[in-house]
């Protein structure tokens, strides 16, 4: 199992100072992955169904409102600070940047890095950001994801890349360097719903869902193996190896100082003792997942960088010893 953590975009923690310190100890500690989040634009009235809410209010809407690092340009600083750690767009919004020139700088990180990025991806939520970006209609974002996907992948792999599609066409074009991942960088899909299952499926080289997505609950190893049983069927259906595809999770309710309980009782996985914690692991490595997220950097305020990669050194001490 290969353990990340999430680096903060915005907020008292988001410095170059808190970064480099968070992302270096972290790799030092043991992570393999540093993962960023997307956001591009914060439009001051967000009426958009938020998944991660039972309401459907983006929660974080006021605090810090507007504030937020652009992904691609934290991922070439951090490849510039790290040196083995993986890097994770979790999840970069597809269609609010023009192909050619995002799969340029994802290659151009990929370099940097020497190698180091994964594309996690996906079609976002929030209408009123497609708009003031100019970005391609928000209701046809799954069509243009599968589409910049695939643009994706001829320039990255061929050497003359030629490319005519609805949203993005190009040819007779040079495009260099190539990543150095062969033969491209892995592209990662999020999402749940019944198009974004499909695309992990038959497009995707792994599926990294938002797990506490309050419509499709995928927070205990049986709810994540039944949906990722969906994807496999899909990529089967498509003439694809499903054991070839990565499966990751993020558990943002990560707990190791005391144990929550679910609706009916139980115990949350990932919640409680370091042994308990570690059996959770086991059960969700039975089920396939390969790559797992956790919260070691809260943002809640009043909490210290030093608080953070003191919860990240337990998790390296206590925990990883037991797996």
């Amino acid at each position: 199992m290969e353990f990340g953590f999430s680096i903060p975009p915005r907020g008292p923690m988001a410095t170059p100072e808190n970064i480099a310190t968070l992302a270096q100890q972290g790799e030092a500690m043991g992570f393999g992955i540093i993962a960023v989040t997307d956001h591009i634009i914060f439009p001051k009235d967000i009426q958009s169904m938020y998944p991660g809410s039972s309401t459907g209010q983006y929660y974080a809407a006021g605090d810090g409102q507007g504030e937020y690092l652009e992904a691609l340009a934290l991922l070439s600083f951090l490849a510039g600070i790290t040196s083995s750690v993986k890097l994770l767009t979790a999840v970069m919004v597809i269609p609010n940047r023009p192909p050619i020139l995002t799969a340029k700088t994802l290659a151009t990180i990929d370099v940097l890095s020497k190698g180091r990025i994964i594309v996690g991806c996906g079609v976002g939520w929030m209408r009123e950001e497609y708009d003031v970006l100019g970005s391609p209609p928000f209701e046809k974002r799954g069509a243009v994801a599968n589409e910049y996907i695939r643009a994706f992948r001829e320039l990255w792999t061929q050497d003359s890349p030629t490319f005519d599609g609805t949203y993005s066409r190009f040819a007779n074009i040079v495009f260099s360097p190539k990543p150095v991942q062969k033969p491209y960088p892995p592209i990662w899909t999020g999402g749940e719903s019944p198009a974004a299952l499909r695309r992990a499926g038959q497009l995707a080289d792994g599926w990294y869902p938002f797990t506490d997505n309050a419509h499709v609950p995928l927070g205990t190893p049986g709810q994540f193996a039944e949906v990722a049983a969906k994807v496999k069927r899909h990529a089967r259906e498509a003439g694809r190896d499903p054991d070839s595809m990565a499966l990751a999770y993020s558990a943002n309710w990560y707990n190791d100082q005391e144990a929550e309980r679910l609706p009916d009782g139980t115990r949350r996985p990932l919640t409680g003792t370091p042994a308990q914690i570690a059996d959770d692991i086991k059960r969700y490595a039975e089920v396939g997942v390969r790559h797992m997220m956790l919260s070691m950097v809260v943002r809640r305020p009043g909490v210290t960088v030093q608080q953070s990669l003191e919860r990240m050194e337990r998790f390296a001490t206590k925990v990883m010893p037991l797996l």
